[in-house]
């Protein structure tokens, strides 16, 4: 292991490879002093791991670590979600958590996510500090641990279950009530910690459901925890078999992201999902307040936002950018193309089981499918179609990208670039209102082409002049 490196959700890496005890305790050890750098080491931390393999041992190491700085820890019983670890530092008021989970990455990855005391994904400032310290002590024997067994008796580890405060909060936020009236929903948790969370509160009020992969599988079922269309076949199946299922739910492996199909089993892309809520929101639920959306999200969102005459805030892609927002009480909702979100009042991290559940209320109030909504809202502000690819590179290309970025051509698929966007990459703006951004992966030689126009036509055309300006 050569450098701990965090991205825009923690640090991830391959379990036995990288991701290793002696790393994650390094890495513990550089939060422990982070927060006692920051004053804040006192007020504990939460504690928690998604269902991957070994997760529930790499969080006991982690408050064993913690502990044995003096630190408390408030260790989660089971498997948890990413918005409940968010929520559960904002109600206890704690310096923040750790979470070890990798997502909807595949089942050979785990990471470590901190999130300090606001909640949302730490941000750049904050990952770049324990950066620094757990690599100035890879390789040392940098940590003390306290036994589990005598820091429980010591009161420095207390196991706690968060779900009960979570889900009495988002029964406040959510009219559950209405989705009694939507019929039968299906359910898949992917194999995720979104069991016990997308159930619960239907069985509760006798809505009825079908739910398939709600088992501990640290292999999830051989496809990535990741609520996309190509990773969830099966669901797709049942959804479009069973007729007296109204609408689909799903959840990545930490819940943190949301997978929505509707009556028919047809997916709904997460971009079209995000632009319903801001209308829903803000025209029934009648929240005021702007949007946030990152730069690889659809300008559906704008044509909403113009709509009703509420501000947009375009940010890098990274969800904690959006939960500063949210923390700062300046947007309805934020969310991201890649199944992201969260609205005013709740978590400033991004949630899928809240997600889930607003869909489910829009289309239980609204009396439509999602594509009857869908459709509707196009009829009032125009047709949108977004799309993304990845480029792979040869190593003559990857040396090559910089320079064709920067030349590239004062004219697109026939129109002309009329701005460039690049707090993230390069998002070229079409005179026509379609629209290309290249994003270089910084860990492999990869480039994101996102690309959006207002026909699949013109999509198509869009898209292949944006892989001949970096292809050739």
């Amino acid at each position: 292991m050569g450098h701990i490196t965090f991205g825009t959700s923690g640090w991830r890496g391959i379990l036995c490879e990288d991701f290793v005890f002696d790393n994650v305790k390094t890495v513990t050890q550089a939060i422990a002093d982070h927060l006692r750098s920051m004053g804040e080491a006192e007020k504990g931390v939460v504690v928690g791991c998604d269902t991957r393999f070994m997760g529930g041992r790499f969080a006991e190491e982690a408050a064993e670590v913690l502990a044995g700085a003096g630190i408390k820890v408030f260790l989660c019983g089971r498997d948890v979600p990413t918005p409940v670890i968010s929520f559960e530092i904002i109600r206890r008021g704690t310096a923040g958590g750790i979470n070890f989970t990798a997502s909807h990455n595949p089942p050979e990855y785990n990471g470590i996510k901190f999130s300090p005391a606001w909640g949302g994904p730490a941000l750049p400032e904050t990952t770049r500090d324990i950066e620094q310290r757990a690599n100035q002590m890879l390789g040392e024997v940098c940590y003390s641990e306290l036994p589990l067994d005598e820091a429980k008796s010591r009161g420095l580890v207390e196991v706690i279950d968060p779900r009960p405060a979570y889900l009495t909060d988002l029964e406040r936020k959510i009219d559950f009530d209405a989705i009694t009236r939507i019929g039968k929903l299906g359910l898949n948790p992917l194999y995720g910690t979104g069991r016990g969370y997308l159930d619960e509160p239907l069985k509760r009020r006798g809505i009825p459901y079908t739910i398939i992969n709600d088992h501990l599988d640290p292999y999830f079922g051989g496809q990535p925890p990741e609520p996309s269309e190509s990773h969830i076949p099966d669901f797709i199946r049942l959804v479009a078999s069973d007729a007296g299922i109204r609408l689909g739910l799903a959840t990545d492996g930490d819940a943190d992201r949301f997978g929505i199909l509707d009556a028919d089993g047809s997916y709904i892309e997460p971009n079209y999902i995000i632009a319903l809520l801001l209308d829903y929101l803000v025209r029934v639920r009648k929240l005021s307040g702007g949007v946030a959306r990152s730069v690889a999200t659809s300008h559906l969102v704008d044509a909403v936002a113009q709509k009703h005459g509420v501000p947009v805030f375009e940010t890098p892609v990274g969800f904690k950018y959006i939960g500063e927002l949210i923390s700062q009480d300046k947007i309805v909702i934020g969310g991201e193309e890649s199944a992201g979100l969260t609205i005013k009042g709740h978590v400033p991290e991004k949630d899928g089981i809240l997600a889930c559940f607003l869909v489910a209320e829009m289309v239980a109030r609204e009396g439509k499918t999602v594509r009857e909504l869908l459709e509707r809202l196009y009829a009032e502000v125009g047709r949108f179609v977004t799309r993304r690819e990845n480029l792979r590179l040869s190593p003559e290309l990857e040396a090559a990208y910089h320079a064709r970025i920067a030349a590239l051509p004062a004219e697109i698929a026939g129109s002309r670039v009329r701005d460039l966007v690049t707090i993230d990459g390069v998002k070229l703006l079409l005179e026509d209102g379609a629209w290309l951004l290249f994003r270089k992966s910084g860990t492999e030689p990869v480039v994101r082409l996102y690309g959006e126009a207002a026909s699949e036509r013109r999509l198509d055309e869009v898209m292949a002049a944006g892989r001949a300006c970096i292809l050739g």
